[in-house]
């Protein structure tokens, strides 16, 4: 017996938009990857930069 059977849901019978949050899930995840990696390139492009200001200007 499946989980769905088991806690009484048909696959008619089910809440809907149910499949929407394992959307949402894929879609925060996706940002929250494009957030991470943006702070990242921006943390090495300050600290390059910052390295390069003080190497030039001493």
């Amino acid at each position: 017996m499946s989980d769905v059977e088991r806690h009484g849901h048909s696959n008619g019978g089910g809440h809907p938009g149910e499949e929407d949050y394992g959307r949402l899930g894929e879609r925060r995840t996706r940002r929250m990857r494009i957030v991470a990696w943006a702070t990242i390139a921006s943390l090495i492009l300050i600290g390059g930069g910052s390295t390069v200001l003080s190497l030039l200007f001493g």
